[in-house]
């Protein structure tokens, strides 16, 4: 489990505690540091705490460090699902900021239906600012460059996105802008939801449904591991 930010450790917590059954799921907190620097870290736990290849469940930035690490590692891998992914491309993106920018704070809770997050999970949550630019701003260099999503042709593995119908990064154009490279990508888009839908009342059984039946696919054995 990835969580997002970048810097936001402890922020996916809940949304592991939700699909952990049947699954093992580890959440390895994030520091600053480059993507690459990202990279070599989610290496470094999976080779500590996996005894062998795992799922990757990312959320926000976290789904976007996913296929990240699975474009660096695609044989290292046994399925990426992706949860309120972030944007890769520079359209897309001026959608998010433009709906970040009109949305009040009154309006996203009506719209998404939030429950406030217990004492002990708010407390666990502490953003970073410094590790947001440091790791965010790489992003948008390798972006820039080219470098992704170019590089996620590489990902053989299924590739499953899981965005809410209101969540103000724009799923459909995120999903248009990775088909290219991610042929097996499947879209599934979730009704009255926002960017947090394990919090929301009115998607997270329908979510937690959804994402427990994905990944019981490779607890089984039965999930493709290739095109």
């Amino acid at each position: 489990m990835l969580h997002g930010g970048p810097g936001a450790p402890g922020s996916a917590g809940a949304l592991a505690d939700l699909i952990a059954d049947p699954a093992r799921v580890l959440e390895p907190w994030q520091r600053a540091t480059s993507v690459s620097g990202h990279v070599e870290d989610v290496r470094s736990f999976i080779d500590a705490q996996c005894d062998a290849a795992p799922v990757l469940v990312g959320h926000s930035w976290g789904a976007m460090l996913a296929l990240v690490f699975a474009a660096a590692h695609p044989r290292d891998v046994l399925g990426v699902c992706l949860v309120g992914s972030g944007t890769f491309d520079l359209q897309s993106r001026a959608v998010f900021e433009l709906a970040l920018g009109t949305e009040s704070d009154a309006m996203v809770d009506r719209i998404y239906n939030v429950d406030p997050l217990p004492e002990d999970a708010r407390d666990a949550t502490v953003f970073d600012e410094h590790a947001h630019e440091h790791s965010w701003n790489d992003m948008l260099r390798l972006q820039g460059d080219g470098t992704y999503p170019a590089s996620f042709s590489a990902i053989a593995v299924p590739v499953l996105m899981l965005h809410g119908a209101a969540d103000p990064h724009p799923g459909r154009m995120i999903r248009d802008s990775l088909l290219p490279f991610l042929p097996q990508l499947e879209y599934r888009e979730l009704d009255r939801c926002g960017h947090y839908p394990w919090r929301e009342r009115d998607a997270r059984d329908d979510f937690v449904r959804q994402a427990r039946e994905w990944l019981a696919r490779f607890a089984s054995g039965s999930g493709p591991r290739e095109k």
